[in-house]
């Protein structure tokens, strides 16, 4: 464990003193970080620390891999997962590559693509069983995550745009003023930290029905849970039309507690980039790269660009490589080895941290499943 000194104390980490107490049920998180609402959670590195990280492929033997290719330990795993699935299998992996979670969630099915809830019905409680289920899941085990619900919303092949691919708008369960209240929803229940009835009040206030839950009544009190909330959004947009640009999805600073965009060597505006670092909804706050590759070509330039960047910006603290998935990935670094060599030496910086203070590798497996009789 590194130590630091007494200086910028509410930058830094939550110690591990501090998440046990959370975790036997202390309401700490509020102290954390101010001004901010009751649970929030910033889980910034220390000045000038970024965390690494690296996007999840399934297994353990693809983390390895990527480890060995660029010759160090990401802090940071990201898992997207669809709406409503399971978090044992990634936990696992969490745990068994002593990394920090960062957890995307999309509304579309894995295989078919098809929506699976639409932004109006998570904002209105419909998904509400599911934020529960992630309350209680990090609240009841003290783990630190990085919760970064329905990333790139100006994406229109996105099922949660509220822009079609041809501009137009989609309207109805997909505007942006429904994702924002989805993702607001999404921010206060999952934090938790208060009591049923504040948090009713709250969603009032939102004018938004309160929670809602198919399977028994809702629990009178929500857990703090140790997590940090991360909207993210496209620099430009795609298609760049009017009410498709990251502002016009933005949930306010009571919402958020990072800040985090996507950019890749196919698109490499960097004057939407630089724009979208000094946006002035949320000035002041971390920023994270929460996805940035290269793909379809060789292309070491580009590491360097991104490396120098993010150096040159205090306020950037999370940089996570996006690793592809499946057969033909064109994101899969073994096609590219020039990119490889060089993304390696420039990582090797001491303040591109290879583990957080306090991760999954330090909690117990999940217990075996009872045997069917």
């Amino acid at each position: 464990m590194r130590r630091r000194s007494g200086s910028n104390r509410e930058e830094w980490e939550m110690s591990f003193k501090t998440l046990r107490r959370l975790a036997a049920g202390a309401s700490v998180l509020a102290a954390l970080v101010a001004p901010a609402p009751a649970g929030a959670v910033s889980l910034v590195p220390p000045k000038p620390d970024v965390f690494l990280g690296v996007s999840d492929r399934g297994t353990t033997a693809e983390f390895n891999e990527w480890v060995e290719l660029t010759g160090k330990h990401p802090a940071l795993l990201e898992t997207f997962h669809p709406w409503g699935n399971s978090l044992n299998e990634a936990y696992e992996r969490w745990r068994e590559t002593g990394t920090r979670p960062v957890l995307h969630i999309s509304t579309a099915d894995d295989q078919t693509l098809a929506e699976l809830i639409t932004p109006e019905q998570i904002a209105l409680g419909q998904g509400d069983e599911y934020l529960l289920q992630l309350n209680d899941f990090f609240a009841t085990k003290g783990l630190p995550a990085y919760i970064r619900p329905l990333g790139e919303p100006n994406r229109c092949l996105n099922v949660w745009s509220a822009v079609n691919c041809d501009g137009s708008q989609k309207g109805g369960e997909h505007t942006p003023g429904w994702y924002k209240q989805a993702f607001r929803r999404i921010a206060l229940i999952v934090r938790g930290g208060q009591t049923l009835e504040a948090i009713d009040a709250t969603l009032a206030e939102l004018a938004l029905p309160p929670v809602q839950r198919t399977k028994g009544p809702p629990p009178t009190e929500l857990p703090a849970a140790p997590v940090s909330m991360v909207w993210s959004a496209l620099p430009g947009g795609s298609p760049r039309v009017k009410g498709n640009f990251p502002g016009n999805y933005w949930p306010g600073r009571r919402w958020v507690d990072w800040v985090g965009t996507d950019f890749y060597s196919e698109y490499p505006v960097w004057s939407d980039l630089n724009r979208f670092y000094a946006g002035k909804q949320w000035k002041g706050m971390p920023i994270a790269m929460t996805e940035w590759a290269v793909s379809g070509e060789d292309d070491p330039r580009f590491v360097k660009q991104v490396v120098s960047w993010t150096v040159k910006r205090p306020r950037v603290r999370m940089l996570i490589y996006y690793q592809g998935f499946g057969a033909g990935n064109p994101y899969d670094l073994r096609l590219y080895p020039r990119t490889t060599n060089t993304l390696r030496k420039k990582i090797r910086r001491a303040n591109f941290l290879e583990s957080a203070e306090y991760n999954a590798g330090l909690l117990p497996p999940l217990p075996p499943k009872p045997r069917k009789k």
